[in-house]
């Protein structure tokens, strides 16, 4: 059963939360949440840049992030994936420009609770620089060679998902689209 209180204090407005655990048959459903990340890619002068957040609240405070977060309960993941570029970088990415990446739903990528996240990638030739907005503290284009190097910390999996979208992006031949 799924309860709508306006704003859950875990997540903020606009999230649905799932009650206590259900027992359903003897089958304990257990409370899960679904996001969207998207890492979006751009070149500067020559060099493949990536777009990421820092973390402007808990958990991992401070720490830099791909955008992304809490699908509402009546959105598709592709419009969910776009507009929290949106809202955290202030960049207007299309849908059309997104391409699945995949998903990842590990146990404990999250500290509050069990999520699992579906990701989208897209490179954005002429992409205007992020500007932070919402719960990013900011936002701006790193190197991908930074983004990868051991000593830079990202948050949750993000490390993971950032490698495999540059191996998708270098499959893809680093498509470009107009954005």
């Amino acid at each position: 059963m799924t309860m709508f209180s306006g704003q859950d204090p875990r997540f903020g407005p606009r999230v649905a939360r799932v009650s206590s655990p259900k027992v359903d048959g003897g089958f304990v459903r257990p409370e899960i949440a679904v996001t969207v990340d998207a890492a979006i890619f751009t070149s500067r002068d020559d060099e493949r840049m990536l777009v990421l957040v820092e973390r402007g609240n808990e958990p991992l405070l401070g720490t830099w992030a791909l955008p992304g977060g809490f699908v509402e309960i009546d959105e598709d993941l592709p419009d969910a994936a776009s507009r929290e570029l949106r809202e955290e970088t202030g960049l207007q990415v299309p849908t059309g420009a997104l391409t699945q990446l995949g998903a990842y739903g590990r146990p404990g990528r999250d500290p509050r609770m069990r999520v699992v996240s579906v990701v989208f990638w897209a490179y954005i030739a002429d992409l205007a620089d992020p500007v932070g907005g919402s719960d990013a503290a900011r936002s701006q284009l790193i190197s991908v060679g930074n983004a990868l190097a051991p000593d830079f910390e990202l948050a949750f999996d993000h490390s993971q998902i950032v490698g495999d979208a540059v191996e998708a992006a270098n499959q893809g031949g680093w498509p470009v689209s107009k954005g």
